[in-house]
């Protein structure tokens, strides 16, 4: 299994020894902020090279969601994004990790009415969505479409939620990216998630139950990782997680060679 990750807090701030550490840590890749990835495009471009370690893909750095409740937000954040997805087919990096929205609306807290109709969430997603696929084809790379928990997104929380909006708009370069903290708290089992999901799965986000890393909770991830395999899935995990630890650095180090084992 192909294993990338996300930045860390007691990861160097330094482009070139932030990617010397995460490759003497063990990881695959390295999976990057957009907005660090186009402000410091040469940097990176030295980093791979120096290292050989790829960027796999890029996720956050911009502003604006693509279901955005504001207009000029949301297409200001898809400017962003094609940018950002020019930058990594310069590095050779896969493509950008997309929710609808993060944080912006939940069902589940107060006020629990939305200012926007389900109809209206649809056609603001699928326009973006649609663009940005044209602009994935152009590119060569290729948008991976996250479903969020309900607590944090109420537009798309399931793999199948996901796959409907592929479906629908008939989108050629936009895939699924599974999230197993995600998927714990809305799919009825991952594993079955992830199979019925298997020809568009494109991505995968790991953190344990909790949010922190993995191998520090209750998730079996030998069989989610049996699971990907059995489904021939060539693409990265990636760390998405938060640490709890007296030493961070040692932790990520051990719950990385926990994964190697499952």
């Amino acid at each position: 299994m192909k294993i990338a990750t996300q930045n860390q807090g007691f990861f160097p701030v330094n482009i070139m020894e932030k990617f010397e550490y995460i490759k003497a840590m063990g990881f695959d890749g390295y999976e990057i902020d957009g907005k660090l990835l186009v402000e410091n495009l040469a940097e990176v471009k030295a980093a791979i090279k120096a290292t050989g370690l790829p960027v796999t893909t890029a996720c956050g750095g911009y502003d604006g969601w693509i279901g955005d409740f504001i207009e000029e937000r949301r297409l200001n954040g898809l400017q962003q994004i094609e940018r950002i997805l020019e930058a990594l087919a310069e590095v050779g990096g896969k493509g950008i990790i997309v929710p609808a929205a993060w944080g912006m609306f939940t069902f589940r807290l107060p006020p629990m009415i939305s200012p926007r109709s389900l109809e209206g969430d649809r056609k603001a997603v699928s326009a973006s969505l649609r663009w940005l696929d044209e602009v994935a084809a152009r590119t060569g790379t290729t948008v991976y479409l996250e479903p969020l928990n309900r607590y944090q997104d109420h537009m798309i929380n399931t793999l199948a939620d996901a796959r409907r909006y592929i479906e629908e708009n008939g989108l050629k370069h936009v895939q699924i990216i599974g999230d197993f903290y995600h998927m714990n708290i809305e799919e009825d089992s991952l594993t079955d998630a992830l199979h019925r999901n298997r020809d568009l799965l494109g991505h995968v986000h790991i953190a344990d139950n909790h949010r922190y890393q993995p191998g520090s909770g209750s998730l079996d991830f030998a069989s989610l990782f049996d699971q990907l395999r059995a489904d021939n899935y060539q693409g990265y995990v990636v760390y998405e997680c938060r640490v709890r630890a007296d030493d961070p650095a040692q932790a990520y180090r051990d719950s990385l060679t926990y994964l190697r084992k499952c």
